[in-house]
This record gives C-alpha cells, sequence and structure tokens, in this order.
C-alpha cells in the first residue's frame, strides 16, 4: 500500500503509535502523542550563478536546521544520497528518495545577480511522487540571505504540519556579561536561532523585560537609568527611547503591549502598593485597573484583547488571575502547589504559560485558560520568564545555574514538554520576548 500520509502526533496526551492515513498529502498533524520525527532530505540547493554557489549551500543548510531544530523533524544526512539533484526543472527520481525512507524532499535553486538573491524551492511528497502546493520563487538581497532561508524553512514547515511557521523572527532579550554580583546588561535583538545579534542599548543601567509590540517595530522595556524603574518604548532597528512617563513619585515596570499596540498595561508602584495600570501611549493617559493591597505584576492581555492574565499575591502567595482589560473582579486560575508567576497568553489564545516555584525548584509550565490541565515542561535550579513562538508551538525562557558563578541562558521546549534546547547566545541572557513573523 502506498504511503501517502505520516501523521506525527504531538501535543497534550501521549499516544503509543503512529496513525497512517491510505489518502491524501503528506501531513504531520501536531495534536496528541509523539512518535518518530518525520524523516527529510535537504541535497544543497543549485546555484543558477557562479556567485551564489556559497549562498545555495549556506540557505539549504539553514533551512535543514530550523525544521532539525523542531525535534519534529530528522534529516537524512547527504552520505545516503542515492540521486543528486544538479538541476531545478528535472525530474525527481523518487525511487531513489523511498529507497532512503525520505518522506519528504526539499529540492531548491539560488540565483545572485549584482546585490539580488533569487530563492526557487519545492516540497515533494516521496510516497505519493506529488508536490506539495505549488513551486514559490523568494526575492531579496545578499545580505538577508539567512532570512530567505528562515522563509523557505516557514513554508515547507506550514505545508507539512498545517500550522504557521515561526522561524522568519526574532527575540529582544537581555544581554548579560561579566561576575554574577556586578552583571553588565544590555538590551538586544537577534534572530530567533541566535543569529545577527544587535544590541540596543550599552551596559550603563540596568535594563529589563524588553517587549515586542504586535507588529514587531517597537519595543518596550524597563530602565534603571534614572536610579528607579522606569518604562521606556523604542524603535527596533533606530534605537531612540522615550520614557512614558507616569506620576510623580512613582516606580513603573512589567508593561505589555495590548493586541492592537496602541495602549500599555504595566505595574505600577505607589506609595508601597504596587497595582495594575493601563497606558494609551500616544496621549500619556492612564487608567487603574486593580486597587487592592497585594502585589500585582506581569500582566499579559489574551489575543483578542478582552482580559488579561496577571500575577497576584492576594491570596497570600503570588498566584495567576484573569480579569476583563478594563479591570474589575478577578478571578484566580492557579491552584496547584507552589508559587506562580510571570504568566503570558499564548497568541493562539487556548494556553497561558507560567513559571512556577515548589519545593525548591523552579519549572516552565503551561495550563488552559480556566486554570484546568496543568502541565510542567521544565525544572531546573531555576527556569522563569516564559515568552510564546508566534505560531504557540514553542516556548523560550530564562535558565540560570546555581553558584557564584551562575550564568542565565536562553532555552527553548515543545509544549509537549519534548525537545528542550539551548538557544544560542554571545554572552548570557534572560527575559526573552519572541516577536511576531516578519514581513
Amino acid at each position: 500500500m502506498m504511503k501517502l500520509l505520516t501523521s506525527l502526533f504531538v501535543g497534550l496526551t501521549l499516544m503509543s503509535a503512529p496513525v497512517y492515513a491510505q489518502n491524501g498529502p503528506l501531513r504531520l498533524e501536531l495534536d496528541e502523542g509523539i512518535i518518530e520525527p518525520l524523516p527529510f532530505a535537504v541535497p544543497d540547493f543549485v546555484p543558477d550563478s557562479p556567485a551564489a554557489a556559497q549562498f545555495a549551500q549556506d540557505i539549504s543548510r539553514v533551512v535543514a536546521a530550523d525544521l532539525t531544530g523542531t525535534g519534529l523533524f530528522r534529516e537524512i544526512s547527504s552520505d545516503a544520497f542515492i540521486s543528486r539533484v544538479s538541476s531545478f526543472e528535472a525530474p525527481v527520481q523518487f525511487a531513489d528518495w523511498k529507497a532512503i525512507n525520505a518522506d519528504a524532499l526539499i529540492t531548491g535553486a539560488v540565483n545572485v545577480s549584482g546585490q539580488k538573491l533569487t530563492v526557487r524551492f519545492r516540497v515533494w511528497d516521496v510516497f505519493s511522487g506529488q508536490e506539495l502546493g505549488n513551486g514559490l520563487q523568494l526575492a531579496g538581497t545578499t545580505d538577508g540571505w539567512r532570512r530567505m532561508a528562515h522563509k523557505v524553512a516557514d513554508q515547507v514547515y506550514s505545508r507539512i504540519t498545517g500550522e504557521g511557521g515561526y522561524f522568519d523572527s526574532r527575540v529582544a532579550f537581555v544581554s548579560e556579561s561579566g561576575p554574577k554580583d556586578q552583571r553588565l546588561k544590555r538590551l538586544a535583538i537577534m534572530d530567533y536561532d541566535g543569529a545577527n545579534v544587535q544590541y540596543m542599548t550599552d551596559s550603563a543601567a540596568i535594563v529589563l523585560a524588553p517587549r515586542f509590540s504586535p507588529t514587531g517595530d517597537r519595543l518596550l522595556y524597563t530602565s534603571y537609568e534614572s536610579g528607579s524603574p522606569r518604562i521606556y518604548v523604542t524603535e527596533v532597528g533606530r534605537p531612540k527611547p522615550r520614557e512614558l512617563k507616569t506620576q510623580d513619585g512613582t516606580m513603573s515596570f512589567s508593561p505589555r503591549f495590548s493586541p492592537d499596540g496602541r495602549s500599555i498595561v504595566y505595574s505600577l508602584i505607589q506609595g508601597g502598593n504596587t497595582d495594575l495600570w493601563k497606558m494609551d501611549i500616544v496621549s500619556g493617559q492612564s487608567t487603574r485597573l486593580t486597587n487592592t493591597p497585594a502585589i500585582e505584576t506581569a500582566p499579559s492581555y489574551s489575543p483578542d484583547g478582552s482580559r488579561i492574565v496577571f500575577e497576584s499575591d492576594r491570596s497570600g502567595t503570588p498566584q495567576l488571575y484573569v480579569m476583563a482589560a478594563n479591570g474589575g473582579e478577578a478571578t484566580r486560575i492557579s491552584f496547584g502547589a507552589g508559587r506562580y508567576g510571570t504568566p503570558v497568553w499564548s497568541p493562539r489564545g487556548d494556553l497561558i504559560a507560567f513559571t512556577k516555584q515548589n519545593q525548591g525548584r523552579f519549572h516552565i509550565g503551561v495550563m488552559r485558560i480556566d486554570g484546568s490541565e496543568e502541565r510542567l515542561l521544565t525544572a531546573s535550579f531555576l527556569d522563569e520568564g516564559p515568552t510564546w513562538s508566534p505560531n504557540g508551538r514553542v516556548i523560550m525562557f530564562t535558565r540560570e545555574t546555581q553558584g557564584a558563578s551562575g550564568r542565565a541562558s536562553l532555552y527553548s521546549v515543545d509544549i509537549s514538554g519534548r525537545n528542550l534546547r539551548p538557544v544560542r547566545t554571545p554572552d548570557g541572557g534572560s527575559d526573552p520576548s519572541w516577536g511576531p513573523l516578519q514581513n
């Protein structure tokens, strides 16, 4: 029987065996359970011009790294190849790719003319001998070749999984260097995989908690430049920070954009009390959302902007609460053992990621928006500060090692709890914020 569909189930419940469909195109269904990653082959893309040779090789390697890094795909080594792809237009010898058990084949060609770079690619279902979708051509500049590779990988990922990709995205974070008791911190931005790091601030002042705008063109962050925490906003690529001023004698921190990007929600300390406030970015007008003796912080909007999840110790220990975006009565949603904090609403709207501290260990976890089905994805000396990939499939967070020489680093994990991976940064890293897909 011809193998037409390979299903990979990854989700909230573990299953014991793969499910094969008898009709339809190649598809990984990211639903419930875990089976082996889907095997794929990426021969080096064909250079259509002499200047394209290195770009063709580099682009194909980034595509392979993106897919393999998800934990959902397994690349077949080129040492096993029987066929060699020397022309983008040549017919695919599917029997040769079947013989090495490749389920998917990605072929491509690259052309360079001056500074212009063009990439063509196709995705093939090896066992049906059919193309998945239509061939696509992308155009850009040679300086942007990595973005081109990420865009190709996003298309491949989407065609096989049915989900949106997340490779052509950036992460804002705090770059950390120096000894633990004299840590220097700079605001930085990088590609999702750690490449192309750009520094937005120097280390003259402590910076914390950068947060991307919904369109990825601005950043919020907290700075101690004035000696106390204040919120700033700046444009990505053209750093010119502007303080979002609050009342005299107050301290502001933990900001996050609303889904429409027009306002922010944040914590404000006034008279020894910490509450949540909302600010219109253009006018600077602020509205108080909570008014309790508790410490209330780490707010995060639902994707539709109608609700806010936040951390509060109004019940005696830090727990998670949900309320309407304009304030009002809040409902507690965390009831497990331990302390909960830094909640972040999934871009899909179905889950909330959080930090949990219990019995001397820190965890990154997820729960339904009503608090049900809590699952812990990690455990270590210190894991904190989750942020979601644009498609809601992966969570990035800070992990710090123990002791006087302890170092903060960035890690990522699939929402199934699988594929825990370090994210490379030049120095230490903390407080990640995963931005949207780039245009």
